[in-house]
Order: C-alpha cells, then structure tokens, then sequence
C-alpha cells in the first residue's frame, strides 16, 4: 500500500494493516508514550501510545529517512540480510 492511500484511512484501519503487512522495526519509549516504527510501502508509520495502555493514541506517517534518526541504535534488521 503506498502512503496516499493508507493515509486516507481511518486510524483503526491504518494500525490493523501495519499489524498485518507492516515491518516492526523498533520501539522506544519517550517520556510516558510507547512508540513502535514500522516500515510499509513507500513509507514508515509511527505509532503512539501511552506507555502502559493499549489504545493507540495516533499514527504519524513520514517518507523522508531523516525521520529515523531517534530510532537508529533501536532498529532490529532481520538476521538473513
């Protein structure tokens, strides 16, 4: 799915594609929120919740690899690349 179209869904649907299709990279936590970056598509989608609660808070979506510069030392590449 490329970024303009999973953009225009709902939030609920957004996160039960990125569990579906999308590419767990990290998480990290930042002051009381849980964050968990996936790669999908053309893009990567970065969830928010608060730490220890199970509703998503929202979803922020970005293209540019600038972007991933918080999660760098957290990021787990699969281990037959």
């Amino acid at each position: 799915m490329k970024y303009t179209e999973f953009k225009q869904l709902h939030m609920y649907r957004q996160a039960e594609h990125l569990l579906r299709y999308g590419h767990l990279l990290a998480e990290r936590r930042q002051d009381s929120f849980r964050l968990r970056l996936f790669a999908l598509g053309d893009f990567y989608a970065e969830e928010w919740r608060e730490y220890d609660a199970e509703r998503i808070l929202f979803i922020h979506l970005f293209q540019h690899p600038a972007g991933l510069h918080d999660y760098l030392e957290h990021i787990r590449l699969p281990e037959e690349l």
